[in-house]
């Protein structure tokens, strides 16, 4: 399976909730997609269905696919802790969210471009992969020739403010002071119903 490169409106009507973000079209039409919309009849949700479509909106949440994501998640059970919370820690830990979370990009996957196209430092030199693990006390920074970008100053003057990010507004740049505690992730997930689904 390839990135899903489609409209972003219609995956999060799938989910039944803004997946990436604030979306004036989901805010429309917030029923499933499909011919019928909402008078479709819809079976109810088994437990691995249930288990199954929590993962598939993490993985379009994070903008991540299968392989990686399992990779992800093996990763997440050698580490001590809960297996759900550390999968979300390391998901929380890629350079692209933590570009996202700087304010730097209007999306995760905008965030994701802006690293692949070599417009991001990190700890001052040149990152371009997305996937890269971003550690306390990493320095995240835009390079000096791309400070200009409409994209990112458009970006910063909307931006969140996040605990575990300390963001410089001025120099385009952050410290990425902590991995984030569970209840600092703001989106909707149930990290549980992964675990469950990967220990069958």
């Amino acid at each position: 399976m390839a990135r899903y490169t489609g409209p972003s409106t219609k995956i999060a009507r799938k989910f039944g909730e803004p997946i990436f973000g604030a979306d004036k079209d989901f805010e429309k039409r917030n029923y499933p997609p499909g011919q019928h919309g909402l008078a479709a009849k819809r079976k109810k949700s088994k437990e691995y269905g249930t288990q199954l479509k929590e993962k598939q909106k993490v993985k379009y949440m994070y903008g991540i696919l299968e392989r990686q994501f399992h990779n992800t998640y093996d990763k997440a059970c050698r580490m001590a802790g809960q297996k759900g919370e550390n999968l979300l820690f390391l998901l929380e830990s890629r350079l692209d969210n933590v570009v996202y979370r700087m304010g730097v990009a209007p999306s995760r996957a905008a965030a994701r471009q802006l690293v692949n196209h070599g417009h991001i430092t990190l700890n001052g030199e040149v990152a371009s992969i997305a996937s890269t693990q971003v550690k306390p006390g990493d320095v995240i920074a835009v390079r000096e020739r791309s400070k200009s970008l409409e994209v990112i100053q458009s970006a910063v003057a909307s931006a969140t403010k996040y605990s575990w990010i300390e963001f410089n507004a001025q120099s385009l740049s952050a410290k990425f002071l902590n991995v984030p505690t569970r209840q600092d992730i703001p989106e909707n997930i149930n990290e549980q119903l992964i675990v469950d689904l990967y220990s069958k």
